[in-house]
């Protein structure tokens, strides 16, 4: 019989989902190398942000990453009795998930560059470059892509002081010389290159702000697709202890 079938006819200790919470990571891999499937549902909640954006980064389509996700975890509740007390757990499950993720690769016939490899530089090659599109306008989401980044950038021109984004209007989008909007704004051509730098200042500084939030928020996992996953694992792992009863 094995260890998992073992398990399955201890009963699970009673504890309340949402007092795993304040749980450390081993004390939950503890609490689920012992049957607790309540703990490593925790786990997978806790850690699913980061293996989903791992593999998705691998894989680039979210149904190959959800199921790779999967199969991942699988493995790794595996793996739980040999799992060190000293190793870090985000750690040790991005491992697994990042084979996995590469397993998916290689048996499509893709060619698979370990992540230690090193990347070619300029003088080395023109190889990195030619992988990339010869035209990112030519990608079909190209236009919805700019489109939402010109009016994030209308907002946060509508959002400058009044004296900067008249004359920003007229340098940065009309493209006026100095001179001219010096001319049409009845101002000294040394104000209209103070505001405009200034303009231009506070726009990067918003727009970076953006950038790194949207950074942040990229490839999100939670909400129903958090839960499909942790309920589809629960569901194969009970389906592995059933088939390994004697």
């Amino acid at each position: 019989m094995g260890m998992h079938a073992k398990n399955a006819m201890k009963p699970l200790p009673i504890i309340a989902p949402d007092a795993l919470d304040a749980h450390s990571d081993p004390e939950l891999v503890q609490l689920a190398a012992g049957g607790n499937d309540l703990a490593f549902a925790q786990i997978m909640r806790r850690h699913n942000r980061l293996l989903f954006r791992t593999a998705r980064s691998i894989l680039k389509s979210d149904d190959d990453t959800q199921d790779a996700l999967q199969e991942a975890y699988l493995h790794a509740w595996r793996a739980l009795p040999d799992f060190r007390a000293d190793a870090k757990l985000s750690t040790w499950l991005v491992r697994i998930v990042v084979n996995e993720a590469l397993g998916r690769l290689r048996r499509k016939g893709a060619q698979v560059m370990p992540l230690h490899a090193a990347v070619p530089t300029e003088e080395e090659g023109d190889t990195a470059e030619a992988s990339m599109p010869a035209n990112p306008d030519e990608q079909p989401e190209s236009t919805a892509m700019r489109a939402q980044v010109r009016r994030q950038i209308e907002a946060r021109i509508d959002t400058l002081p009044d004296a900067f984004r008249t004359v920003f209007m007229l340098r940065g989008v009309q493209e006026m010389s100095v001179e001219e909007a010096a001319a049409a704004l009845g101002i000294p051509e040394a104000t209209v290159r103070s505001r405009f730098f200034r303009a231009r200042s506070l726009l990067r500084e918003g727009l970076s702000r953006d950038i790194d939030m949207a950074i942040a928020d990229a490839f999100s996992f939670a909400g129903e697709r958090c839960d499909r996953v942790v309920e589809g694992v629960l569901a194969m792992m009970a389906r592995e202890r059933e088939s390994s009863r004697p």
